[in-house]
């Protein structure tokens, strides 16, 4: 199958390559802000008349205003101030959309120097030993060193600027073989802020608490950078020790959520976990920072598209789906129960287990698509994976004789016995006796 993916390196410029990646960084910022002036000015002016535009026809005004106006923008890239609008045109698409769907999307708004410095660009894009080759910036060296990068046609290159790193992230459309699903069962995710995620199988996660770790360097060096004058060169120090504490922050966060939802897509077939709804949850002003740190979205982002990697399947329960209070061995569901109660005690049978892994317990359970067995009982006893739920009923056929050995028909058929009467197939176990005569059926259960 082809699909699209990205590549993510750290550059080693040196100065001259760092100014050049900062005035297309520029470039890109002014392009952005002075397409979002126009279409406001277009839009508060023509009240009768055409009140939107596109990226082409910003693009094309554009052009006609370097000659006398922008002549510093033939010294850069053409695709830093194009790919700039394409950015603005599908941030206003995604504003209208959200107006008609009735979502929370806000209206664009003017980008700052150093906040999310970044610029695409498109055209020969290749690898050369160590080093990339980019449009107008030539090449530059890569704080990686690999044989092979990646076999597959280059779209674009993304170079974006955090605290005073550089990176590159290359889209790639590539063939991939179709994968198989994973060897390993299903298993449920309980994401929490205690621990980070606890699986159905026992298995648990520590959260790092990244950010509540350095809070106290964090308050220390925005403090700092508060009392230095603007514009000067301590300032800039200071700035630049706030954003490397942020970056390390989000490095560290990055890497653990990569390795476990990496590890769930490449060992399991059936990954489930809830629809948690985050915005909710930050409006506890106790618990909004530890939730935050955790980034309970990236989790769920990273596997959607890592489970297509590897062949795996993702379920998503309800939102309201009750994991935390329902009980996994008799299915009791609790009427309170408050975040104190790390262990979940059973009412009804007595069951003592972690809150977490009672929780994703109850997940695998969610993702089977029969809620009762024959016997009329919860599917819910036999998707328990640790073991703790009873023993279920087994379907009972009718005419089964008592002290019949299921031995004594595996002349008629090992597994599945084939009736060619009335051109019925049935596909269950030999369980029934039945007499046969010269060959022939002569009573069917």
């Amino acid at each position: 199958m082809l699909i699209t993916r990205a590549f993510k390196y750290e550059l080693d410029p040196n100065n001259q390559q760092r100014t050049r990646l900062s005035q297309h960084t520029g470039c890109a910022r002014f392009a952005y802000n002075w397409g979002l002036q126009q279409r406001i000015t277009l839009y508060n002016q023509n009240q009768d008349k055409k009140r939107s535009t596109s990226a082409i026809a910003q693009h094309r005004e554009l052009n006609q205003l370097k000659r006398t106006v922008f002549p510093w923008m033939y010294e850069l890239s053409k695709c830093a101030p194009q790919e700039a609008l394409r950015d603005l045109d599908r941030a206003f698409k995604n504003f209208y959309r959200g107006l008609k769907s009735r979502k929370r999307v806000g209206f664009p708004r003017f980008k700052k120097r150093g906040v999310h410095d970044s610029f695409r660009l498109t055209g020969t894009i290749r690898f050369i030993g160590r080093m990339i080759q980019l449009p107008r910036l030539g090449r530059i060296r890569l704080k990686e060193k690999r044989e092979s990068y990646f076999k597959g046609r280059v779209l674009s290159a993304t170079v974006t600027r955090r605290a005073d790193r550089w990176y590159v992230s290359v889209t790639v459309e590539m063939e991939m073989d179709c994968p198989e699903p994973p060897g390993g069962g299903p298993v449920g995710v309980d994401l929490g802020v205690k621990t980070l995620a606890t699986l159905s199988d026992g298995t648990t996660y520590s959260n790092p608490r990244v950010l509540e770790k350095r809070l106290r360097k964090l308050r220390k060096l925005s403090k700092s950078l508060s009392r230095k004058k603007r514009g000067s060169k301590n300032r800039e120090r200071a700035r630049l020790g706030l954003a490397r504490l942020h970056l390390r922050v989000f490095n560290i966060r990055q890497d653990t959520l990569h390795k476990i939802t990496t590890y769930l897509a490449k060992n399991h077939s059936q990954i489930v976990i809830e629809d948690l709804c985050v915005s909710g949850l930050l409006k506890n002003r106790r618990l909004s920072r530890v939730i935050a740190d955790v980034g309970f979205y990236e989790f769920r982002r990273q596997l959607e598209y890592k489970c297509e990697w590897y062949g795996s399947e993702l379920v998503v329960a309800p939102r309201f789906y009750p994991s935390s209070k329902r009980c996994s061995a008799c299915g009791n569901i609790k009427r309170e129960m408050t975040l104190s109660d790390r262990v979940y005690v059973c009412d009804e049978c007595g069951l003592e287990m972690d809150r977490d892994l009672n929780a994703a317990c109850n997940l695998v359970a969610a993702s089977w698509t029969e809620t009762e067995n024959a016997c009329g009982e919860d599917v819910r006893l036999v998707a328990d994976p640790v073991g703790s739920a009873e023993q279920t009923s087994m379907n009972q056929e009718p005419n089964i004789s008592q002290g019949h050995d299921v031995q004594d028909c595996t002349s008629f058929g090992q597994r599945f016995v084939d009736w060619d009467c009335h051109n019925l197939i049935i596909g269950f176990s030999c369980v029934v006796h039945h007499h046969y005569t010269n060959g022939s059926c002569m009573n069917h259960a």
